[in-house]
């Protein structure tokens, strides 16, 4: 069974700097991608961050490019998302998820992590 759990989330000011975790446990990942998403309250889940389990193809939800970074640690099956300069609207549960390279659903989802940024 596969399972996701995040971890980082926190209380930061603005312009601040976290780094949120996301192991992946429960079958061989090879052939997958792990991405990260947001749900600011009142909103729509939207996808923030993906990248190939190779730690090729990364990408980015245009908001968040030059202040954000995904990799991936495949020894121990975590994917990251360092966040920097971070916005008042970056505040959100953030879930990490993982699908297969062949698909475009995604599958499988953590239980989120409360990221607030104050201003």
């Amino acid at each position: 069974q596969v399972q996701l759990a995040e971890s980082g989330g926190g209380l930061v000011q603005a312009g601040g700097s976290l780094r949120l975790s996301c192991v992946a446990s429960g079958r061989t990942f090879s052939r997958y991608a792990m991405g990260w998403f947001r749900q600011a309250p009142g909103k729509e889940r939207e996808f923030v961050a993906a990248i190939n389990w190779s730690g090729g193809n990364a990408d980015y939800t245009d908001s968040v490019k030059g202040r954000f970074t995904i990799s991936i640690d495949n020894a121990k099956n975590t994917v990251y998302l360092q966040m920097n300069s971070l916005k008042p609207e970056d505040t959100a549960i953030y879930y990490c998820a993982l699908r297969s390279i062949a698909s475009t659903q995604w599958h499988y989802w953590g239980q989120g992590t409360q990221v607030t940024v104050s201003s």
